[in-house]
């Protein structure tokens, strides 16, 4: 939620906001909405305070008795006009707010699409593909790992079931990541999966992303898509001391995306799933850009030291406008190599959304001199799977068919440094 003082004192501000990140939001009838809602709402407070005056004089019987009650009568009908009048202004106004950007900060590049991204630097050699090379799927049947045929049969479409050393890679890549988000003082938290309206609206993924969302209508509650959902939610309307800030959480949970839209792009094999296991830094800090600038990058780094561990060949773009969320005022993709795609595909995103999500959950902090101010918040992948599988198992295969296991997973695989064919 953006705060509506700053769109009228900087209205072109964020016009530009609109036309860059390609937000469907009319901005002239929104600030001819807030003046209406701003009218009404003197002309309905000033009609309150003079009825409240008549009733008075009615109930103590003051003269002319008659001409009061006629009076109150009269205005009381005006009243309820005027009060619903408001009631649908307010309602039309939240709904245009709702879909209000946060402000991309300086240097942000300007794009509608991902291709133009901007390349930050790149990590590691992209190696050729030998004659041999199989692509995930392939090495995956090989060693038992993906089950599809079964998994479709039960779920349909881009539905998928791991098992054997599958399991147990995934297990040890989101077991890595945590611990070493643990390590750096985050706390792990398992939110919950299902949850309310307020909750997605809350983070920024309604209203504009609801098509990608699994609904419960009968419960009136939603399967989230990332972890960050539940983990920055179940802080709504708390109020933190400074000294207590920053909050670092690691948030750990399956996720649920319908992909709508996706139908026929990226569907083969584990590039794009309906379900996945995600493990998630979310951070909440004081109301300061700078600051905030400066945990982003933290952020950021703990995935590429992720990524390092792993042994995998990446690169990290800056996102363009129009491929930024709604609330995000910055944000990096981590995109790690992937062979059989002969690309880079994204494994990480990481997003500053400054008061954005704060505003609307109402999540709070007492600064130094007792004042309540919005914190503002940011969250980065750790991990995701089983894209990360993808790039596991076609960077670290060899001729005969076994995997190679990157050093630092060895210790959850019971300190094997090859997966060998079944």
């Amino acid at each position: 939620m953006i705060d509506i003082e700053k769109i009228r004192r900087n209205p072109e501000k964020f016009r530009e906001a609109i036309k860059n990140k390609r937000v469907p939001l009319d901005l002239d009838e929104l600030l001819q909405i807030d003046q209406e809602r701003r009218r009404l709402t003197d002309l309905v407070n000033r009609l309150r305070q003079e009825r409240n005056r008549l009733s008075q004089l009615v109930a103590h019987g003051a003269a002319p008795r008659d001409e009061n009650i006629a009076a109150a009568r009269q205005l009381g009908e005006q009243l309820s006009a005027d009060e619903t009048a408001l009631a649908e202004v307010e309602q039309r106004c939240a709904q245009l707010m709702a879909i209000a950007p946060g402000l991309p900060v300086e240097g942000v590049p300007l794009g509608e699409t991902d291709k133009e991204n901007v390349e930050i630097r790149r990590h590691g050699d992209c190696a050729a593909r030998p004659n041999w090379f199989r692509d995930h799927l392939e090495i995956g049947k090989m060693h038992r790992m993906i089950e599809f045929d079964g998994a479709r049969l039960i779920a349909g479409s881009r539905a998928y079931a791991l098992q054997g050393a599958g399991v147990m890679l995934e297990m040890a890549v989101l077991r890595f990541a945590l611990d070493q988000l643990v390590a750096k003082n985050f706390v792990p938290v398992c939110p919950p999966l299902l949850v309310r309206h307020e909750a997605m609206y809350g983070t920024g993924y309604f209203p504009l992303g609801d098509d990608n969302a699994y609904e419960f209508e009968r419960d009136k509650l939603y399967l989230t898509g990332t972890s960050e959902v539940g983990t920055v939610a179940m802080h709504m309307n708390k109020i933190f001391d400074c000294a207590d800030l920053p909050q670092r959480f690691a948030g750990i949970s399956a996720c649920f995306r319908r992909e709508a839209g996706a139908a026929g792009k990226d569907t083969r094999g584990l590039y794009r799933v309906h379900q996945f296991q995600k493990v998630e830094q979310v951070v909440f800090c004081e109301n300061d850009e700078e600051l905030s600038a400066k945990i982003h990058y933290e952020l950021l780094q703990n995935a590429e030291d992720i990524l390092r561990a792993l042994e995998l060949p990446y690169r990290v773009v800056a996102v363009c406008t129009g491929d930024m969320g709604l609330g995000q005022v910055l944000k990096h993709d981590i995109e790690t190599w992937m062979p059989s795609r002969e690309a880079y595909g994204e494994t990480h995103s990481c997003s500053s959304f400054h008061d954005f999500q704060a505003r609307r959950l109402g999540i709070k902090y007492r600064d130094a001199d007792e004042r309540k101010k919005f914190v503002f918040t940011l969250n980065n992948t750790a991990i995701a799977s089983p894209r990360i599988l993808i790039a596991l198992l076609e960077n670290h295969q060899n001729e005969d068919g076994s995997i190679n296991v990157p050093f630092a997973l060895r210790p959850y695989l019971g300190q094997r440094s090859r997966l060998e064919l079944p």
